[in-house]
């Protein structure tokens, strides 16, 4: 209905200002019902230019209307504004296109497939995903979901950071738990990792187990000696380890790629000599500088260090060359706040490397921590981390739909606490459940009807006019706009809330009205309402990768 009325008032407009050009046209809903549906600011905009009194305007705006069956009334109100006032007809109308439409309802082609890769997770293999990581997961696992929803050619993405010193302490871990060293014990390396799941790899590796992660397979030596023996298998254990979480967490990826591969392939060596050929590096105190300042960065930054090794962000700027050259029109990285300081470095040395590569990309979407609590009290230790909470521990506790909905229903870059308490609870007050539990009424109804739902598309809708009707008819028509713009704004939280409100909408029309009744207009007429709202609920839960429950 936004749609109609916009190209009503863009004809509209084009008659009494030909010359205009590009206009923006803004429909809002009235805060009050009582200033209609919809209200246009439209005669103000047109004032300035046409040099005319804004109401003056807008009632030409209206007398130039064209015709439309679901306006009942139009109003000029303050300054200018127009107010809509929409027929029982306009609203009924969004039931048949939900129901048209099915699972297609909400999904537009405004990406053209152009390709875009979403990264997310991308977690050291040093131990079990926590629960940052599972924030990670399911915003970026919901951002996917939105790009592919409104018409991108998506791809998901793991970057493993496999490389450097922290896997360097890894190694030592595992091997001292080889040799026997307890966690406690003085000799312990002080950067170690002490969680249980080090004596898992350690167990492992001294019987010579077999891994397979991704596209590779690692057989352990059972040798002491051999370091890198070491450090590959638990590399290899811990991905497999990790590719076990996102499963459980019901999360795919398309490409899996390692840090250590683009030093292997001579990437990052060749990164570098590129930057040096662009001009905008220079030695300094046996160091190799990048010119960051060049481009908006507060100080210049080392690349390479007085050792030879290379500073992290340089590998990023290789790695994102290489995702350049993939064909990708846009990148968007989901990472830990953690990550803020990466973003000027790694945007100014892909900018160096004058190859073309657009300002402000990739874009990044960086989520703060996750506080988790159980009985009023922070819960901060695993037993299998040892440090932290798990993503598998969370999931083992409240279940996956509960988990991704948590982790994905605030805005990512606020911090979130997850109530462990709550998300178990079968209550209004879980909104997770309270979604599922609407969706299943509404297939409790219908199973109980027990007719051909396919039918109810061609229903006679005209007897829907009570108020709950009516308010539940309007979220409907929203859904679409929801959609477009959380994936505009890479807000899937939006789609969470909307679903809330959807699901109240449903229970207080159900908790009002009875829905198999004698008055087989009337009931024809409330069911395809409420399939149509089944659907929705459905489409809008897919996004966020939660089941549709058709029981509790």
């Amino acid at each position: 209905m936004k749609t109609h009325l916009t190209q009503l008032l863009t004809s509209a407009a084009k008659s009494i200002a030909p010359d205009m050009a590009d206009l923006n046209i803004v429909l809002e809903r009235p805060k009050s019902a009582e200033h209609g549906d919809f209200a246009t600011n439209l005669a103000l905009v047109l004032a300035k230019p046409l040099k005319q009194n804004p109401r003056v305007i807008a009632t030409q705006i209206i007398d130039a209307l064209p015709a439309s069956e679901y306006i009942a009334k139009t109003e000029i109100a303050g300054a200018g504004f127009i107010n809509f006032f929409l027929n029982p007809q306009s609203k009924q109308v969004v039931i048949k296109e939900v129901l048209k439409a099915g699972e297609q309802y909400g999904r537009n082609n405004s990406g053209n497939r152009q390709k875009v890769q979403v990264e997310f997770v991308s977690a050291n293999p040093t131990g079990p995903l926590h629960v940052g990581h599972g924030r990670g997961a399911a915003v970026g696992d919901c951002l996917a979901r939105l790009l592919d929803a409104n018409g991108w050619d998506v791809t998901r993405e793991f970057y493993y950071n496999d490389a450097g010193a922290q896997i360097d302490n890894l190694t030592i871990s595992v091997l001292a738990r080889c040799k026997g060293i307890s966690t406690e014990h003085e000799s312990f390396p002080e950067n170690g990792y002490r969680g249980e799941y080090i004596n898992d790899i350690a167990a492992a590796f001294l019987t010579r187990h077999t891994v397979i992660a991704d596209d590779i397979e690692v057989t352990a030596s059972g040798d002491i000696n051999d370091l890198e023996s070491i450090r590959a298998f638990s590399v290899a254990y811990l991905r497999h380890e990790q590719d076990l979480d996102l499963k459980a967490f019901q999360i795919k990826f398309d490409v899996f790629s390692l840090e250590s591969a683009l030093y292997k392939n001579g990437r990052v060596d060749q990164t570098v000599q590129a930057l040096i050929n662009s001009g905008h590096t220079y030695e300094e105190n046996d160091a190799l500088w990048l010119k960051t300042t060049n481009f908006g960065d507060d100080k210049d930054r080392v690349m390479r260090k007085t050792d030879g090794g290379y500073t992290y962000f340089v590998p990023d700027v290789a790695y994102h060359a290489e995702k350049w050259e993939r064909g990708f029109v846009r990148v968007i990285n989901e990472q830990g706040a953690d990550h803020h300081s990466t973003i000027t470095r790694v945007r100014a040395g892909l900018q160096a490397l004058n190859a073309g590569i657009p300002q402000g990309w990739p874009d990044y979407v960086l989520h703060q921590m996750v506080t988790v609590m159980r009985g009023g009290e922070e819960v901060k230790l695993s037993k299998r981390a040892g440090s932290y909470v798990t993503l598998r521990d969370l999931i083992e506790e409240v279940g996956c739909d509960a988990t991704r909905y948590f982790l994905a229903a605030r805005r990512a870059d606020s911090q979130l606490v997850f109530d462990i308490d709550l998300a178990r609870s079968q209550s209004n007050d879980n909104p997770v459940y309270y979604i599922q539990y609407a969706h299943a009424r509404i297939c409790s109804v219908l199973g109980q009807w027990g007719g051909d739902a396919a039918s109810l598309a061609l229903s006679d809708l005209t007897p829907l006019n009570n108020a709950h009707e009516t308010a539940l008819m309007q979220r409907l028509g929203e859904y679409p706009e929801i959609v477009a713009n959380a994936a505009t704004e890479l807000a899937p939280h939006t789609i969470a809330n909307y679903l809330k409100e959807l699901a109240s909408d449903l229970h207080s029309y159900y908790n009002e009205y009875k829905f198999l009744i004698d008055d087989e207009p009337l009931k024809l007429a409330r069911l395809s309402l409420i399939r149509a709202t089944q659907q929705v609920l459905k489409n809008g839960l897919d996004l966020l990768g939660v089941e549709a429950r058709q029981k509790m």
